[in-house]
């Protein structure tokens, strides 16, 4: 029998000596079994009273019996080996230093000063009425070889009573002076297997001694949670609620709340931004970083240094792969900005785009209409054969991938056809709606913004309808008109807006009436573009497409003004608002109110990847003040002011759901017979149509998830944990929107299974379908020019000769400039790229089989990515089906954004999880 000791470990010259667990008892000397490199500790009391009960019959003599040491009242069997393999997760790139800092991490590991642990049973120690602990046990021995060359593997081997009960959570203790990556601990002994995922970062003991609580992958709520972890699991939930004060250490996870108070800097007055999330401007809450402040009137945070990271909890980092993509998109877009900036310099100007071959030059070889070969200077030899690489490398450095809206038809963009089609099946399709009356009224308050009710009379429709041979009120009843309408978000921030001295833009409040043909085309049919009412006039202007030269350029410079907003609310509202933003708090709540044990936890785990850094990092550089958005899209430093608007007229959580958002829209009805409750009134529909095959696929994994663990009616209201949550969702997280009567209830497994998909599909389907399309739909400049800087001249204008002369200089040079345009395209087409390490929603099950060893639970998700197949299998099919225009046409690129599978980089297809850029 092996004899208690207590473990003794020697760190950086400090003595780390544990006291054994109770009061040593004499003894004879005994025999010790050989360590033979193996790691074997007393696991509890009742190990020691085992020891002690043996010990007693080798030498003939009484064992002691005295109330200190209650376990000798029972019966015990004997003892037994319980293995623990420890994963650790390499770093992928190492410096020399830190080379040299991983060897001797393996030699303090090895000899028993890198990592303790300790098993908490889940049954009740009687003496201490927790639940039974071992001693802490440093894991010893050199790391065994795995298939993955990531990962490093270590062993402990633990004897153990037979009545300790199974280990239901394990403290895990860094003696190293750096964090080390813990992917996974299993425990196994004769008859089971128990698997403890990690996937978190431990921090080292000198910057917080408490040890890490890593509990067993069965989910269970808290009325099931074994009575001896009960206390660990509130621990581990305190440990990341925090206290709300001082400032996060980049080693820590905590999860807090805390106001957009990080945008500007009032010490500069031309970066003084209002803070988001008080009355006057609502906005969903941030993660809390504690950082100082530099003002108090507002209170706003200081920036830091330029190259300085915003805190985010240590688990929501992004890992190396991520890292390392993320800096090349940055580094590539350095490099693409390069000849802009140096123009820019040399002029002391921004260089507007002159000719439309400006903007073909910013491609490699140009425009691509085929395979294309390397380029060849004609030059021979050394000499040569340098030359042309110094081309070809140039090629790939300075220039853009031909962006897929004009790589097989360069002409596309110009087409009513197309400009129609982009408002189904585009990067943002989301805004169109049914028209169902006339006239078309605003809710502003005419007093400050004119007369409420549009130009856009039943006169001016009734005359463009007739071009198909039909009436106005045959094409309402029929369901063929359809709005896009910014007027009522844009107007109060017009005037503003053209204000703006630094980097100049001019904008309009915008309205867009589409007609749906009867062989399946949405062409526009009249465009309305509104300023400031003035008393002369009420700056309202009607554009329809003409078939004279003049009307023809007109009619292109009001579609363009028309894609400038577009540009805009997609980017503010519908991408960084209701995906990036809305999102945050739902990672913060479950984080702090939802123990991982918790299935909700669980669930939601994979769906939350990435996000908080992400944000963060735009805080730092893209939605800040000064920053891409403010510089390069129309609303300027106003964008988040507007953002925030939005926010406090139209964001509701029930209505964030696609087949709600579809209804609210006019786009679908409710009908029960249909598959997703649903009906389009549009079939070909594609953001719609492949959107609700992904929905629908979540809904059913999710509803068959909640039904498993609350099988009792009585489960949803009696859980503690799930209430918190969603209370904190509602009262922290979205505080401005508190009182709100529209939140949905918590009080059934269908109310959880609603908020459930709602927060997945945002995270997953619906995140990809208006963020991977950026760089493809956006990356030419004339398609969706994210500002213009010209207004479109009248007659009475200076500018209108000028206009009359060369109207294709007037529409160019009303673009953005090339190094704005660049800028752009850069940022697109990192926000479009796919990392390596991305893990996509068809893979889920794989992502999930850490976290599950109940059965039926990986049927779930094993039926979820099968779905996930067939959906893709039908959305090839759907972009062959010549009947479907918004899909299929000459030279016109497929609706891929809802395909489930993508290989890395810029694809125009492919959902991932999370919101992970």
């Amino acid at each position: 029998m092996f004899v208690a000791s207590p473990v003794k470990t020697n760190f950086n010259g400090v003595s780390l000596g544990r006291s054994p667990a109770f009061p040593a008892l004499p003894r004879r000397r005994t025999h010790r079994v050989p360590i033979s490199r193996q790691v074997r500790a007393v696991i509890s009391r009742e190990e020691k009273a085992v020891d002690q009960e043996e010990s007693g019959k080798s030498t003939n003599k009484p064992v002691i019996n005295s109330s200190p040491f209650p376990w000798q009242r029972s019966k015990y069997t004997g003892s037994k080996t319980v293995t623990a393999f420890v994963k650790i997760r390499k770093k992928i790139k190492e410096k020399l230093t830190e080379r040299f800092e991983h060897q001797l991490e393996l030699l303090m590991k090895a000899i028993g000063q890198g990592m303790l642990i300790q098993l908490v049973s889940e049954e009740i120690d009687p003496d201490t009425g927790k639940g039974r602990r071992s001693l802490e046990t440093p894991v010893l021995g050199l790391p065994k070889a795995v298939k993955d060359p990531r990962y490093l593997e270590f062993t402990a081997d633990f004897t153990v009573p037979f009545n300790f009960g199974k280990p239901g959570a394990i403290l895990v203790t860094n003696l190293l002076s750096t964090e080390i990556c813990l992917s996974e601990i299993i425990i196994k002994d004769s008859s089971d297997t128990i698997l403890f995922p990690g996937h978190t970062w431990i921090h080292s003991r000198i910057d917080n001694p408490q040890a890490r609580i890593i509990f067993r992958s069965q989910p269970c709520l808290p009325s099931e949670t074994p009575d001896g972890i009960k206390e660990l699991r509130e621990k581990d939930l305190v440990s990341v609620r925090g206290d709300g004060k001082g400032e996060r250490k980049p080693h820590e996870r905590i999860y807090d709340y805390d106001v957009y108070n990080d945008l500007g800097d009032p010490r500069k007055k031309e970066r003084v931004r209002p803070v988001l999330g008080v009355p006057e401007t609502p906005y969903p809450r941030r993660c809390r970083t504690g950082r100082p402040l530099v003002s108090k009137d507002p209170p706003c945070e200081s920036r830091g240094k330029e190259k300085e990271e915003f805190y985010v909890p240590r688990d929501e980092v992004f890992e190396e792969i991520k890292r390392d993509t993320f800096r090349a998109g940055r580094f590539k877009a350095l490099f693409h900005n390069l000849v802009p900036s140096i123009s820019a310099a040399l002029s002391n100007l921004d260089i507007p785009f002159t000719c439309f071959s400006d903007i073909d030059n910013l491609y490699k070889s140009n425009i691509v209409l085929g395979h294309t070969e390397p380029k060849d200077t004609g030059l021979g030899g050394f000499i040569g054969g340098f030359m042309n690489g110094i081309l070809n490398v140039t090629e790939t450095l300075l220039k853009y991938d031909t962006p897929a809206v004009i790589k097989w038809d360069r002409f596309a963009w110009l087409r009513d056809n197309e400009f129609g089609r982009q408002a189904l099946a585009g990067v943002n399709p989301v805004n169109i709606e049914l028209l169902k009356e006339l006239p078309i009224r605003s809710k502003l308050d005419p007093a400050l913004y004119g007369p409420q009710e549009s130009v856009l009379t039943e006169e001016v429709i009734a005359r463009e309808v007739e071009h198909y041979g039909t009436t106005i009120e045959k094409a309402l009843e029929e369901k063929r008109l359809f709005l896009v309408d910014y007027h009522d978000m844009l107007l109060p921030f017009v005037e503003k807006i053209n204000s703006i001295k630094e980097d100049p833009r001019k904008t309009y409040a915008s309205r867009t009436i589409f007609y749906y043909s009867k062989n399946g085309a949405l062409r526009p049919l009249a465009i309305e573009l509104s300023l400031p009412p003035t008393p002369e006039s009420e700056n309202k202007f009607v554009y329809t497409h003409g078939h004279d030269a003049t009307t023809h350029w007109i009619w292109k410079l009001a579609k363009a003004h028309v894609c400038s907003n577009d540009a805009g609310v997609h980017q503010l509202v519908n991408h960084w608002l209701r995906t990036h933003a809305a999102m945050e708090p739902y990672i913060i709540a479950t984080n702090r109110q939802l123990s991982t044990m918790h299935p909700v936890y669980k669930l939601l785990h994979p769906h939350m990847r990435y996000t908080l850094e992400i944000n963060a990092r735009a805080r730092k550089s893209l939605i800040n003040g000064g920053g891409i958005i403010e510089s390069c899209f129309t609303p300027g430093k106003y964008a988040m002011e507007l953002s925030s608007a939005a926010y406090k007229s139209m964001w509701r959580f029930d209505m964030e759901g696609l087949p709600a958002d579809l209804i609210r829209r006019g786009m679908a009805e409710e009908d029960s017979s249909a598959e997703c409750g649903v009906k389009l009134v549009i079939d070909d529909y594609p953001y719609a149509a492949d959107g609700l095959l992904i929905w629908k696929a979540i809904k059913d994994l999710v509803e068959s998830y909640v039904k498993h663990f609350y099988s009792d009616p009585k489960s949803i209201t009696s859980d503690l944990e799930l209430h918190a949550w969603w209370d904190e969702i509602k009262n922290k997280g979205h505080y401005d929107k508190k009182d709100e009567p529209w939140w949905p209830k918590l009080n059934t497994t269908q109310d959880l299974s609603q908020i459930l998909t709602n927060m997945i599909w945002i995270a997953s389907g619906q995140h990809a379908a208006i963020n991977f399309g950026q760089y493809p739909f956006g990356g030419y400049v004339p398609n969706r020019p994210t500002l213009l800087r010209k207004l479109i001249p009248q007659e009475t204008d200076p500018d209108y000769e000028m206009f009359m002369r060369n109207p294709q200089y007037s529409f160019l040079s009303s673009l953005p400039t090339q190094l704005q345009a660049t800028k752009v395209m850069a940022v697109q087409e990192t926000l479009s790229t796919h990392s390596p390490d991305e893990e996509y929603l068809i893979e889920l099950r794989e992502v999930q089989r850490h976290w599950f060893q109940d059965e039926e639970v990986v049927k779930y998700f094993n039926k979820f990515s099968e779905e996930l197949v067939k959906i893709e299998k039908t959305i090839n099919e759907r972009n062959k089906d010549k009947k479907l225009k918004n899909r299929t046409g000459a030279g016109m690129p497929p609706y891929e954004l809802l395909l489930p599978t993508s290989p890395h980089g810029v694809t125009g297809r492919g959902i991932p999880n999370s919101i992970s850029i």
